[in-house]
């Protein structure tokens, strides 16, 4: 999905920055790919490049939680089970989110199991996110999605179906529609 929203904006004459961790696909060739490999990664990059950009999708899934203690190195076996405590990550979307100034806008995804629009929702305001778009996983590994797009008060702004590269234009031309044109009006 990232790489075909990548895709979709460049169409739209966006600059794009991509901050990625390991994947399998093959991302347009205008964009700057950033590679990471962990979360913390991915935020200290998103960061830095959001300062500079008038807009963030995150369409990644990192992870949420990781190790609380790393072994330096391999642990043997011993016959006994072995306990491993995971604590939380720092959220990649509502870190931007809180941090946008005026001008910018953050669209977050929310890929939920069980009461998607309301869990949507719940994410689009936690991470003060502009526009969510909530899908299932489904859209894992899969060439077409499904997806309802939520405006910042959580009412449905578009269901959109289709091939990723379709669903792709349709989240890109809502986001021009709603969140670049209409500041490019009040600029002028």
């Amino acid at each position: 999905m990232g790489a075909a929203l990548a895709k979709a904006c460049i169409d739209r004459g966006h600059d794009v920055i991509i901050v990625s961790g390991p994947v399998v696909i093959d991302y347009p060739a205008q964009a700057k790919v950033i590679p990471v490999i962990t979360t913390d990664e991915m935020l200290r990059a998103a960061v830095q490049q959001f300062a500079n950009c008038d807009g963030a999708i995150g369409a990644a899934a990192p992870c949420d939680y990781q190790p609380q203690q790393v072994a330096s190195q391999k642990i043997a076996k011993t016959g006994q089970s072995l306990t491993i405590h995971l604590i939380e990550t720092d959220d990649v979307v509502a870190t931007l989110g809180q941090s946008k100034r005026q001008g910018q806008w953050v669209v977050g995804f929310a890929l939920e199991t069980d009461d998607r629009r309301f869990r949507a929702t719940v994410k689009l305001e936690k991470k003060h996110c502009d526009l969510m778009v909530s899908n299932g996983p489904e859209a894992i590994d899969s060439l077409e999605n499904h997806v309802e797009l939520l405006a910042a008060d959580g009412s449905l702004v578009e269901t959109i179906d289709g091939t990723k590269d379709e669903v792709a234009c349709g989240i890109v031309d809502q986001i021009q529609r709603r969140l670049i044109e209409p500041s490019d009006r009040t600029d002028s």
